[in-house]
């Protein structure tokens, strides 16, 4: 072989394997690479957080991503249900951290851990182009029920709650509310571990055996 068709030859393979790069680059641009290893095997993880808290063991008041996850229930004690007044006359948006939400779906039960929130909301408009009746007016407090037996092994049901206040501005961290105080009410009239799943219908359609 001359020198000249080896040249060329040399030239030849070359540009193959430089538009094979190419070719394999362009490839791998194309094709969508999972964010972690979670998502590479299909689990999924959430990224929202769990409690935090201060080195006192106070509960830092959780960041408003909670509204990203599993609303399971709004329920509402108007005053004029509950003369003279009632104790707790906002709407209370109930929200389910994901991870623990899809637990529950799968077996029925609040696992160790469980993080709900509780925003609260005024009743703001009586009536609408749809009819009388009670409509969401501001936000007006934040509460918190987690459980969590290596932390609060000595609450009922390992359940510990926690307000933030019922009015804006809200407090930065919160101290565990007495066990006579909520746990109890949650003990003797909660359907489900303490959580009242039977004013929830998103837990009760989710929990195995539940769906309509």
């Amino acid at each position: 072989m001359s020198t000249v068709n080896r040249t060329r030859l040399v030239r030849t393979a070359t540009a193959g394997v430089f538009l094979g790069v190419l070719v394999f680059g362009a490839l791998v641009a194309a094709t969508p690479m999972p964010r972690s290893v979670a998502a590479a095997t299909g689990k999924q993880v959430s990224p929202l957080p769990k409690p935090q808290y201060s080195d006192d063991g106070q509960m830092l008041r959780p960041d408003k991503s909670y509204r990203r996850w599993i609303q399971v229930g709004t329920p509402l004690t108007p005053n004029e249900l509950n003369l003279p007044a009632a104790p707790f006359p906002e709407f209370h948006s109930v929200y389910v951290h994901p991870d623990d939400f899809d637990h529950y779906a799968e077996t029925g039960e609040w696992r160790d851990g469980t993080y709900i929130v509780k925003e609260l909301i005024t009743i703001g408009a009586k009536s609408a182009s749809s009819g009388n009746g009670y409509f969401m007016g501001d936000f007006t407090g934040l509460e918190v029920a987690v459980k969590d037996s290596r932390r609060f092994p000595d609450e009922p049901g390992y359940w510990a709650y926690f307000s933030f206040g019922h009015e804006y501005p809200l407090a930065d961290a919160a101290s565990i509310q007495p066990s006579t105080q909520c746990n109890v009410c949650h003990a003797s009239n909660a359907k489900d571990d303490w959580v009242f799943t039977q004013y929830y219908p998103v837990a009760r359609d989710a929990a195995p055996g539940g769906g309509r």
